[in-house]
């Protein structure tokens, strides 16, 4: 089961839920930023689960105000996928491979200037990530939806972020240690 899956499923589980409420949801919550999920493939993914059997969509027909939307609830199985899927998220650590591994894997062919510049933009943009959890988290906060444990997603994206910039900023005195020292040399 893919996150977005899993993502979709949860909310499901939680409550019976349409397509534009998940929307609604994912972006109160901040999940784009920790699952990949496009606006355009919330339905694909709603099709794709109730394919599998884990969900039913019923049209739900109080709305007069034009067609009925299509609710969708969880299924017995659904609950079982669900539930040994979180328990697999939650028990099994992924590797943890980044792009900058191959740009670090590289480092000793760049001239010192051009990594240092490189990774200060690196770090600039760790900055704005930051800043762009915390008012999401604040937002979140401020509109009284957010559930304990969407806290909880948010904070370790903070110290996830937070961990990232620190070895970038030790890395970056590193590096200019060593191309001062190589200058006086």
């Amino acid at each position: 089961m893919t996150e977005a899956e899993l993502a979709i499923l949860s909310l499901v589980v939680q409550d019976a839920q349409h397509g534009y409420n998940i929307e609604q949801i994912i972006r109160e919550r901040g999940m784009r930023d920790w699952a990949k999920i496009g606006f355009s493939s919330i339905y694909y993914l709603l099709s794709k689960l109730e394919r599998k059997g884990w969900i039913a969509g019923e049209t739900d027909a109080t709305d007069s105000a034009g067609p009925g939307r299509k609710v969708y609830h969880i299924t017995p199985k659904g609950m079982s996928v669900w539930h040994a899927g979180v328990l697999s998220v939650l028990s099994t650590p992924k590797r943890y491979c980044t792009p900058m591994q191959v740009g670090l894997a590289n480092l000793p062919a760049l001239p010192s200037e051009e990594a240092v510049a490189a990774l200060s933009e690196y770090c600039r943009q760790l900055e704005e990530r930051k800043a762009y959890v915390q008012t999401n988290l604040a937002r979140a906060r401020a509109r009284n939806k957010l559930p304990w444990n969407a806290e909880l997603m948010f904070d370790l994206s903070l110290s996830m972020t937070q961990a990232e910039l620190s070895w970038i900023k030790k890395l970056l005195r590193k590096l200019s240690a060593q191309s001062k020292g190589k200058d006086h040399a």
